[in-house]
């Protein structure tokens, strides 16, 4: 019996790089305006290489990128010879915008159906809010990378999402966009993983199969009723 569904969410609910897009302009006005020696000379595209750049150059923090890239605009600040720390402000800016997204067109629907049986969980390597982007009443509970400690596919964060629940993870099954993150990960916690491929692609061979496959979460709630029968 599957009491439990985890929803991944950058990519799996809403596609993601428009929205980190618009984010980085929003950003960059905002700076330009008010602190212009930091985008003198860049672009929207180029200062976000940059931030890319910063975050990979530090793995041992990526499992939290709000604390990432408010550190990443303290070093702009930094180099740019800023005396004032405006980081906490600008992070707000930026994250007004990341969190302006356009679920894909089944998402709500879909949420709405299964949340009258089952318990959804939002678990995310990123730092969407699911208040902020307006599908909190769908959710029970919220955990990311930043909370567990660690970014799937490390399990702890469906370890933890389970140990709040009270449940196990055979009463489990997850579904995302990302075949390491999303399926190896449930995989490395006991938990059954369906993948979400909306663009056609392969599954990588060197990671086991997932429990099923989907092609937008209109597929979801007929899979599970196929896999309960």
């Amino acid at each position: 019996m599957i009491r439990v569904i985890g929803f991944d969410l950058d990519d799996t609910l809403w596609a993601i790089e428009p929205v980190i897009r618009r984010a980085n302009r929003v950003l960059f006005d905002w700076l330009q305006a008010r602190y212009p020696r930091i985008t003198h000379g860049h672009t929207p595209e180029s200062l976000h290489a940059l931030c890319i750049e910063y975050m990979r150059a530090r793995p041992g923090q990526r499992h939290d990128l709000t604390t990432l890239r408010k550190s990443f605009l303290r070093h702009l600040g930094h180099e740019a010879a800023y005396a004032e720390d405006f980081a906490e402000e600008a992070f707000a800016v930026f994250y007004a915008a990341r969190n302006t997204v356009e679920p894909f067109p089944e998402v709500e629907g879909v949420l709405a159906a299964l949340a009258r049986r089952h318990v959804l969980v939002a678990l995310s390597n990123g730092n969407a809010c699911i208040e902020r982007v307006g599908l909190a009443r769908y959710f029970r509970l919220a955990v990311n990378s930043a909370e567990a400690g660690a970014g799937k596919p490390d399990p702890r964060m469906f370890h933890l999402a389970l140990e709040r629940l009270g449940e196990s993870a055979e009463a489990m099954v997850h579904v995302g966009d990302h075949p390491e993150h999303d399926v190896l990960g449930a995989r490395n916690a006991g938990v059954r993983a369906i993948w979400v491929n909306r663009m056609g692609a392969s599954f990588p061979g060197h990671i086991p199969a997932p429990w099923g496959i989907i092609n937008n979460l209109t597929q979801l709630p007929p899979l599970l009723a196929m896999k309960a029968g």
